[in-house]
C-alpha cells in the first residue's frame, strides 16, 4: 500500500509539473443564467444570483420553449422566441497566477454579446458566428472571487432566415500563458510546393510580448501523426515591449509526406515553442495537413493532382433537437451520416461555423467551403447583420480567416451568400466610389486603379474588397460567393475578384456558362431544393408538384406535407435527380452543394405555421434518412446499394408507385407475392426504376441483377397491427464526460419485427442513472412541442430520444412507455 501511495504521488506530482506555460481550461461549467434580470442587476457584483438556474455551456435557451406562432422571429426564425439572456460565472484564480496573461475565449454568442469582468466592460460583438477573445489580465484578482457576466440580446426579432438560437451556444475557454506567447489564432502554415517526395512547409508565427523589448529563440517541430518529429526548425529573434506582436517566418522541410485526402485524412501538428532568456514561455500545437488543390475551368476541381467531383451539401449549424448548442458527438454523427452517403464536402450555410465541425472533417476527410455572410449592407430580416456590417465586417471576416486558415478541410472561402448587392439598388443611399471606398477599406490598403475600373459600381467594390480582406490573410485557397443571379450583369461578377463563380439553381444556365463567362470557373453553390416529408408519398410519382406557384406568393394546403418520391420542389430549384444529372453531365462544373443535408430549423418552405422546421433536407431533422439519400449513395459511393419504396400498407386495390435506387446492377426484377412484375433499368438521365402496382397485402422482393447474376435483394412486407417498441442506440457505450450522447432510434413495430408506417403513438421516455434526456423528435415538420420534452409522438413509425451522460460512470436506463404495449428499456454503458 505504501508503495502505491508514493507511485500515486509521484503520478499527481508528474501531472502538475507538466502543465507547461500554456494552459487552456473549458470554462463551461456551473454559469447562472437568466433570462428576465435587468442590466443593472445582472452586472452589479453584489447581486445575489443563488435564485438564478445553474447549467453548464454550450446553452441555446430559444430551444427549450414549445413552438408558436406568437413569436417576433416567425416561422421563418423556427417558431422560437428570442429574449435577452445574463450569464454570471464565479471563479478564483490561484496566486500562482499572478504574472501570467489571461484570456477569455468564446467561440460564439448569438448575438449582439457584452462582457464584463469583475464590473469592467471588455467589448461588444454584434455577429453571432464569430469567435473571440478578451483579455482579462489587468481586472483579475487572486485568491479571492472574480465574476465574469455576459449578456446576449437577442430580443430585436426577427433578425434571420432560420433558426439562430440564442446565447453562449459554443463552447468557451479560459488561457493562460507566460508574458511572451503565441498569438491568438497566432500561426499560418501553409506548403508552397508538396511533391510525393517532399514538401516545403512554411510556418508564420506571430509572437505577442506584453513585457519589455526581449530577445527569443523560437523553435517549430512538425510531428507525424504517430508522433514521430520529422522535421525542426529554430531562429532567434528581438521583440519590441509593450503589447507589441512580431511575425516570424520558417521554412522547414518533410520528406516523403503522408498528404491529406478524403480517404485517408492524415495529420501533421507544428509543434511552436518560444524561449526566452532560455527559459521556456510558450508551446503552442497547430494541426494541418499536406495536400494540393488545383482548379480548372474545363476540367474542375483538383486533389493532391486527383479530379475531384465536389459531391456536397449545406448544412445549418443546428443540431435538431439539441437546437444550436453546440455537441461534438452531434456534429460526428452528422457529418458520418453525410460521409456514408457520399458526401466529401460541406458548405457552411451562412455563416463561419463552430470550430469542432472544422476539426471533425480535418479529421474524417471532408471538404469545407468556409462561408462569412448572409447579407452585406443592404439587409434581408429587420434586425439582421446589415445595420452592422459597415463598422463590423472587417473585424469579423478577419477572424473567421485567422481562426480556419489552417485546417486541412477547408478548401474554398465564400463572402456572402444570395447577398441583394448582386442587383442595382434603386433606393440605395448613393454613395460614390470614394465615399464607399472610406466605409469599407478604412485601415487597410487597396489599389486606387480599383476606383478608375469603367466595370466597379458601389456592389463591386464591396465584393473586392471583402475579396482582399481574404487575399491578404489567406492566398492559397479560391474565393467564391453565392449567386442566384447568374446573369453578368450580376455586380458580384462583375467586380472581377472572385475566382470561382458560385451559381445558386439555374441548371438550364449552365451549358452557356463558358460562353456567358470566358475564362472563369463554376461551382453548383446551391441546389435543388427539392421539399420532402418522411414516409409521406404522393401520387402519381410522375406528377411533379411545385410548391409555392411563385416565391413571393404565399401558400397553404390541409395538410403541411410534402412528397418523399423526389417529385415536389420551389419553383426556383429542381429535383434531385434533374439537378445532378446536370452537374454529373458536365465536366467543367466543379461540383454542387446540394440544399440541404438535414432538415433544420426555420424555414419551412413552402408552408407557414403550424410547420416550423425545413423540408429541404435529404434527411429529416431527427437524422433518419428518407429515401432520396439512397439515390445519392448509389451515385456517390462504391457501396452496393438496392433500396425499395415507399412501405406496402395501402388501400386494397389501390394504385401505388413503387420505386427503387440502386447501383453495381444491370437491373431490377420487382415481385409482389413471389409473382413477378417485370424487371426495370435506368436510363441515362434517370436514377430509379419505377412500376404501378395495384396494392395487394403481402411481400414486395427487388432483385437487382448484374449479368444475370443476383447483386442484392430486398423486401417490404405489409405491417400488421402495431404490437412493441423497439429502441436501438447508435452506441451503447458512451465516454462519463458530461458530453457524449447516445442516439437511440425508437420503432413501433408489429409481432413480426415490421415497422408499422402509420403509426404515430404517443412514447413517454424516462432514464435513471449517470444521465439525462438532452431530447426528443420524431422529424415531424409540424410538431409544435418542445424538442426537450420527454413525451414523443412517433412519426411515420418511429421517434429519436438523446441521452447525455452527466459525467459520472456507471449506467444509464431508458425506458420507453406507451397506452397501448409493453415498456421498452435499455441499458447505456458510461465509462
Amino acid at each position: 500500500m505504501k508503495q502505491i501511495l508514493f507511485v500515486l504521488c509521484i503520478l499527481l506530482a508528474t501531472s502538475c509539473s507538466n502543465k507547461g506555460p500554456r494552459e487552456t481550461l473549458s470554462f463551461n461549467d456551473n454559469w447562472k443564467f437568466s433570462l428576465t434580470a435587468d442590466s443593472t442587476e445582472a452586472t452589479a457584483q453584489q447581486t445575489d444570483d443563488s435564485a438564478w438556474r445553474t447549467l453548464n455551456l454550450p446553452h441555446d435557451w430559444s430551444i427549450e420553449a414549445d413552438f408558436s406562432r406568437k413569436y417576433p422571429a416567425t416561422t421563418g426564425g423556427g417558431a422560437l422566441p428570442g429574449g435577452m439572456g445574463w450569464y454570471r460565472k464565479h471563479f478564483v484564480l490561484p496566486a500562482s497566477d499572478k504574472g501570467k496573461m489571461v484570456y477569455i475565449d468564446f467561440d460564439g454568442i448569438y448575438r449582439n454579446s457584452k462582457v464584463w469582468i469583475n464590473g469592467q466592460l471588455l467589448g461588444f460583438r454584434p455577429n453571432g458566428y464569430i469567435s473571440f477573445r478578451y483579455d482579462l489580465t489587468p481586472y483579475l484578482k487572486y485568491g479571492e472571487e472574480n465574476l465574469l457576466v455576459v449578456q446576449a440580446d437577442n430580443s430585436r426579432q426577427p433578425n434571420s432566415r432560420w433558426y439562430s438560437g440564442s446565447g453562449i451556444y459554443r463552447n468557451v475557454r479560459l488561457t493562460k500563458t507566460g508574458k511572451v506567447h503565441v498569438d491568438n489564432w497566432g500561426t499560418y502554415i501553409t506548403t508552397p510546393e508538396v511533391t510525393m517526395q517532399k514538401a516545403t512547409v512554411s510556418v508564420e508565427t506571430t509572437i505577442k510580448n506584453n513585457a519589455e523589448a526581449s530577445s527569443i529563440e523560437l523553435t517549430t517541430r512538425i510531428k507525424s501523426k504517430e508522433g514521430k518529429i520529422v522535421a525542426q526548425a529554430v531562429m532567434p529573434g528581438d521583440l519590441q515591449g509593450g503589447e507589441s506582436t512580431t511575425i516570424f517566418s520558417q521554412e522547414l522541410t518533410v520528406e516523403q509526406p503522408q498528404l491529406w485526402s478524403l480517404d485517408n485524412p492524415y495529420q501533421y501538428t507544428a509543434v511552436t515553442e518560444v524561449r526566452t532568456n532560455g527559459k521556456l514561455s510558450d508551446v503552442y500545437e497547430t494541426p494541418f495537413g499536406i495536400r494540393t488543390f488545383k482548379w480548372d475551368n474545363q476540367t474542375g476541381f483538383y486533389l493532391n493532382g486527383q479530379a475531384l467531383k465536389i459531391l456536397g451539401v449545406c448544412l445549418h449549424h443546428d443540431l435538431g433537437s439539441l437546437g444550436t448548442a453546440v455537441n461534438t458527438r452531434a456534429l460526428e454523427r452528422e457529418l458520418q451520416i453525410m460521409k456514408d452517403m457520399g458526401v466529401n464536402a460541406i458548405r457552411t450555410s451562412h455563416n463561419p461555423p463552430a470550430p469542432e465541425l472544422l476539426e471533425i472533417c480535418d479529421r474524417i476527410g471532408l471538404l469545407v467551403q468556409d462561408e462569412s455572410f448572409d447579407m452585406w449592407r443592404r439587409r434581408k430580416s429587420r434586425f439582421d447583420y446589415a445595420q452592422y456590417f459597415d463598422e463590423w465586417h472587417k473585424r469579423d471576416l478577419t477572424d473567421q480567416v485567422l481562426r480556419d486558415r489552417n485546417h486541412a478541410s477547408v478548401f474554398m472561402w465564400s463572402i456572402g451568400n444570395e447577398v441583394l448587392e448582386q442587383w442595382t439598388n434603386a433606393n440605395a443611399d448613393n454613395l460614390t466610389l470614394e465615399e464607399a471606398n472610406l466605409i469599407l477599406n478604412a485601415g487597410h490598403a487597396i489599389d486606387p486603379s480599383i476606383l478608375q475600373d469603367t466595370a466597379m459600381t458601389v456592389e463591386a467594390l464591396i465584393t473586392y474588397s471583402l475579396a482582399d480582406i481574404v487575399r491578404k490573410l489567406d492566398d492559397t485557397r479560391v474565393i467564391t460567393a453565392g449567386s442566384n443571379n447568374v446573369d453578368p450583369s450580376n455586380h458580384l461578377f462583375r467586380s472581377n475578384a472572385l475566382d470561382v463563380y458560385g451559381f445558386n439553381y439555374h441548371h438550364e444556365n449552365f451549358p452557356t456558362f463558358s460562353e456567358d463567362f470566358p475564362g472563369k470557373t463554376l461551382i453548383v453553390s446551391e441546389s435543388t431544393s427539392g421539399l420532402m416529408t418522411r414516409g409521406i408519398y404522393e401520387m402519381p410519382s410522375d406528377s411533379l408538384f411545385i410548391r409555392p406557384n411563385r416565391w413571393d406568393r404565399p401558400f397553404n394546403l390541409p395538410q403541411h406535407i410534402c412528397s418523399a418520391y423526389d417529385n415536389c420542389r420551389v419553383p426556383w430549384g429542381s429535383t434531385h435527380e434533374v439537378s445532378w444529372n446536370a452537374v454529373k453531365n458536365s465536366p467543367f462544373v466543379s461540383g454542387m452543394f446540394v440544399w440541404t443535408g438535414f432538415d433544420y430549423l426555420g424555414e419551412p418552405t413552402p408552408y407557414g405555421w403550424p410547420s416550423r422546421s425545413s423540408f429541404f433536407g435529404i434527411v429529416d431533422l431527427a437524422g433518419f434518412p428518407k429515401d432520396v439519400y439512397y439515390m445519392y449513395q448509389s451515385e456517390w459511393t462504391d457501396k452496393p446499394v438496392l433500396h425499395l419504396f415507399p412501405h406496402w400498407n395501402w388501400t386494397e386495390g389501390e394504385e401505388v408507385d413503387v420505386w427503387a435506387y440502386y447501383n453495381q446492377a444491370d437491373e431490377v426484377e420487382l415481385f409482389l407475392n413471389n409473382q413477378s412484375l417485370g424487371a426495370r433499368s435506368k436510363t441515362d438521365t434517370t436514377y430509379h426504376v419505377t412500376w404501378r402496382v395495384p396494392f395487394t397485402p403481402g411481400t414486395l422482393k427487388a432483385v437487382s441483377r448484374k449479368g444475370g447474376k443476383e447483386v442484392l435483394t430486398q423486401e417490404i412486407h405489409t405491417a400488421g397491427e402495431a404490437s412493441r417498441i423497439v429502441m436501438t442506440p447508435d452506441r451503447s457505450t458512451i465516454q462519463a464526460d458530461g458530453t457524449d450522447l447516445s442516439f437511440v432510434t425508437v420503432e413501433i413495430q408489429d409481432k413480426d419485427g415490421n415497422i408499422v408506417p402509420n403509426a404515430n403513438n404517443l412514447l413517454h421516455f424516462s432514464v435513471q442513472g449517470n444521465g439525462f434526456i438532452a431530447g426528443t423528435d420524431n422529424g415531424n415538420q409540424n410538431d409544435s412541442i418542445s424538442l426537450k420534452n420527454p413525451d414523443r409522438h412517433a412519426f411515420s413509425g418511429k421517434a429519436l430520444v438523446v441521452v447525455q451522460n452527466n459525467g459520472k460512470k456507471g449506467n444509464i436506463n431508458l425506458k420507453a412507455t406507451s397506452d397501448k404495449f409493453s415498456d421498452a428499456t435499455i441499458e447505456i454503458h458510461v465509462k
